[in-house]
């Protein structure tokens, strides 16, 4: 059984419950096992603060990782509420013993037709998922490795991996078990160099919070390099070749970076599919726009003739993406730029998703950032 570093019995839960189903034969993937039989997984400091959703830094075959096991149901996005606890009886219920491997790939098709939209490349997105499911590498897709496949693939952050595996600032998929999965480490996890326990944070006023992150930061050539990684992972998920992504959690809690200050993705829980998310909101009931909210940052409006949320979302990613760097590249900027820098940052966050011609001036706000701070930090050591 895989070791953990971690007391608690909840914390052991999740890779107890894989290796039943693996040893039953229910469940396969590349991890399982190194997780149940040679015990080569290990869980370390646990960074989850409900049981069920749990992470964990790890060490898989001397190399860091982070453990991740969603214990819930994710077939669909809650609005306001936590997801119901999974479970078990029917997490692992798809395929069904006697599938075909060309049924398997029709009922993967239509997820992600449901999820992404009616994309001409899907077809393209369905081979690529079973070359990763197929974890031992045999040029054959087991049923215990379609059924970890299906489970993982109702979890967008698995998916967007799956998506942008050959991006540099989306963390590489090491392995998975059922629906558990192992991403590489990130050596910061957080824009800021200061992480508090979540019991400290309750009691910190935010304006002081603010304050404190702004001391604890890289040099600013090394923020400006973050700031690049940053756009350029917007750009990664705004009509990428699987359709258009939402970041609805635009904290620096969910962005890191390396040590040579790429910028690295912690936690892609909350960037979902656009048609996805917008299937799933249209004619919520609602009674004011506080009401058409999914995470933090997916906001829509409320149609107070029919007291239905719309579909469209407000803002596009860049314009989250700009108001978190505000603050972050604004403190300590070369003073040549700064007000050039800022004039470019508010014109960025001042983007809507319905203005003429968004795409267009989406396009140039985002270049016109990227050329500005390159040019900067082009010839220094921190480039």
């Amino acid at each position: 059984m895989a070791r953990s570093l971690c007391p608690g019995a909840w914390l052991r839960k999740p890779y107890y419950l894989q290796c039943d189903k693996y040893k039953t034969g229910v469940i396969d993937g590349p991890a399982c096992n190194s997780l149940c039989v040679t015990e080569t997984l290990y869980f370390g400091k646990c960074l989850s603060t409900k049981p069920n959703n749990q992470i964990y830094l790890g060490i898989w075959d001397n190399l860091p990782g982070v453990v991740k096991c969603q214990m819930e149901q994710a077939l669909h996005l809650d609005f306001g509420t936590e997801l119901e606890p999974r479970k078990e009886i029917v997490l692992f219920d798809k395929p069904t013993r006697g599938t075909t491997v060309q049924k398997f790939k029709e009922m993967v098709y239509s997820l992600f037709k449901a999820k992404l939209g009616d994309q001409g490349n899907l077809s393209e997105l369905v081979n690529l998922i079973l070359t990763v499911a197929d974890g031992d590498k045999d040029g054959q897709v087991s049923l215990g490795e379609a059924k970890s496949a299906w489970a993982l693939l109702q979890l967008n952050e698995f998916l967007l991996m799956v998506i942008l595996q050959d991006k540099e600032h989306t963390p590489k998929l090491m392995g998975f078990c059922g629906d558990l999965y192992v991403m590489e480490s990130v050596e910061y996890t957080s824009l800021y160099g200061i992480s508090l326990p979540w019991v400290i944070e309750l009691f910190i006023p935010s304006g002081f919070r603010r304050s404190m992150d702004q001391l604890f930061t890289p040099s600013w050539p090394r923020k400006a390099k973050i700031a690049i990684g940053l756009l350029e992972f917007v750009e990664d998920v705004f009509h990428g070749p699987y359709g258009n992504f939402l970041m609805c959690d635009t904290s620096a809690k969910n962005l890191g970076y390396n040590d040579k200050y790429d910028l690295k993705m912690v936690d892609m829980r909350k960037i979902v599919p656009e048609t996805n998310l917008k299937e799933l909101i249209k004619d919520r009931h609602c009674e004011s726009d506080l009401d058409c909210v999914y995470g933090t940052d997916c906001r829509t409006s409320c149609d107070q003739s029919t007291m239905k949320c719309t579909s469209e979302v407000i803002q596009p990613n860049l314009a989250k993406a700009c108001q978190l760097l505000k603050d972050y590249l604004l403190r300590g900027a070369p003073s040549e730029i700064r007000e050039e820098l800022e004039k470019q940052l508010y014109s960025c966050i001042a983007l809507k998703v319905t203005a003429n011609q968004m795409e267009m001036e989406h396009s140039l706000i985002l270049n016109n950032l990227k050329t500005l701070l390159w040019k900067k930090i082009s010839y220094t050591n921190d480039s």
